[in-house]
């Protein structure tokens, strides 16, 4: 429960501040162009608002809604989510959104986006003026990697050093490492100190992604690192400093395989609807084989930890100013990387990958963590700015497109052709809403 309160506290905050400075966008720049604002809200407020207040001498309403789906700016002389259709057919008025030029609507449409794609840029930058970044080097890897069956297919080995993917270096290890392998032509490793060269075959990153034991992960030594008191490995007299040489007779070579072994008996029990098991493990001490029997509990974690291996980090620490240009080169970078993910959003596993609100909030630490906080909401903060300028009607990215025809084609959409695209759009909106909280949902049952 204390998890739960912890990553929901974070979710709400980061939406409250992404919708603020999402709105805050459209704000100033209507209100530069002496456009009127009727309403300024942090989520809906269909019915019935948490509170509201209106400044003195002001026009608008400001308040926070009970339906945390997101935000909105009323403007004046505008078909938007209010769908306030009768003031459109009042005669237009200068303050009206729909009296000013095309240039200043458009710049008020994209006024969400852009500063949303600004405030991701400004969090990347003072998180590495903050924090820096710290990361092991793929290059000083030096036990190299461990490969799944599909990867070891294709023409990897396990102990492989991963140099780079057509001829451009991998720095270090994270999902851009793995797009950038998967989505590759030929990648070049270290094996036995010489480059090799591994021609690649159409792969998904979805599907890559997905596999278990993972397509590539560090090769961890099947060595003892500590143990838990109390627990199976404890009880069955495993050691610190003990090699693990057999899990029920399958030879282990890593600490990966390990966890593998771990993870098909678990899958095996939860199968035959069994709480426990046993495995017998068979290791060495200070060059004495011995085997054991270990029962396992707690939903088949490991009360043990292994492979630990004391590579040097690399550490880049930026000063104020070398912060931002930094921050830009990373959120550029994200950027990039989740508009090349968005092509499997159109296949089948990709929507059934579509989440919501509990897959938001799952990526959110379950601790306080104020770096991860902020890498989370510079990364939604990305992804708000993206999703918000496709072109379809009632995302920012709708109106941009019927501004742009209206700049190149000198002629307005009927406002009768806009309320409908309105509609429509709110309902391919409301629609993915569902589907996307459904799969959750089922993915919580199942």
């Amino acid at each position: 429960m204390e998890t739960f309160l912890i990553r929901a506290l974070q979710l709400i905050l980061s939406l409250s501040l992404l919708v603020i400075i999402h709105e805050g966008g459209h704000f100033f720049f209507a209100r530069l162009f002496k456009i009127r604002v009727e309403k300024f809200y942090i989520f809906f407020d269909p019915w019935f608002s948490l509170f509201k207040f209106k400044l003195k001498n002001s026009d608008t309403e400001y308040g926070v809604g009970w339906l945390p789906l997101g935000g909105y700016c009323k403007i004046s002389g505008m078909i938007d989510e209010s769908m306030d259709t009768e003031q459109m057919k009042q005669p237009p008025q200068p303050w009206e959104f729909r009296s000013k030029p095309a240039w200043q609507r458009l710049l008020v449409m994209i006024g969400g986006v852009l500063m949303n794609f600004l405030l991701a840029l400004f969090i990347y930058s003072m998180i590495l003026f903050t924090w820096g970044d710290s990361y092991v080097a793929l290059k000083d890897m030096s036990y190299g990697m461990k490969f799944n069956k599909t990867a070891q297919e294709i023409g990897f080995r396990d102990g492989d050093i991963i140099k780079a993917a057509d001829g451009e270096e991998l720095v270090k290890f994270d999902m851009d490492m793995l797009r950038s392998i998967v989505e590759a032509r030929e990648v070049t490793v270290v094996r036995d100190g010489k480059d090799v060269t591994i021609l690649m075959p159409e792969l998904s990153l979805l599907e890559v992604a997905k596999e278990d034991p993972m397509f590539v992960a560090p090769y961890q030594p099947n060595v003892v690192d500590s143990v838990i008191a109390g627990g199976g490995f404890a009880k069955a007299g495993i050691q610190k400093g003990d090699s693990l040489l057999a899990f029920n007779d399958v030879k282990l070579t890593s600490w990966n395989e390990f966890l593998d072994e771990m993870g098909k008996l678990g899958a095996q029990a939860e199968l035959n609807q069994e709480k426990s098991a046993q495995f017998q493990l068979v290791y060495s001490r200070a060059g004495v084989r011995d085997t054991v029997q270990v029962a396992t509990n707690n939903k088949f974690k490991v009360d043990a930890y292994g492979g630990l291996v004391n590579y040097k980090p690399t550490t880049l620490s930026y000063g104020f100013f070398e912060s931002f240009p930094a921050g830009v080169t990373l959120g550029v970078n994200t950027l990039k990387g989740y508009v090349n993910d968005m092509k499997y959003v159109f296949t089948k596993e990709g929507a059934k990958s579509v989440g919501g609100f509990g897959t938001i909030g799952s990526i959110f630490p379950k601790v306080w963590d104020w770096e991860r906080f902020w890498e989370m909401t510079a990364f939604l903060s990305i992804i708000l700015a993206f999703m918000n300028i496709l072109p379809i009607p009632a995302l920012d990215g709708g109106h941009v497109l019927f501004l742009l025809y209206e700049i190149i084609a000198r002629r307005k959409p009927s406002d009768k052709f806009l309320e409908y695209a309105q509609m429509v759009g709110m309902f391919l909106l409301f629609a993915l809403l569902i589907w996307a909280n459904f799969n959750d949902i089922l993915r919580f049952l199942f």
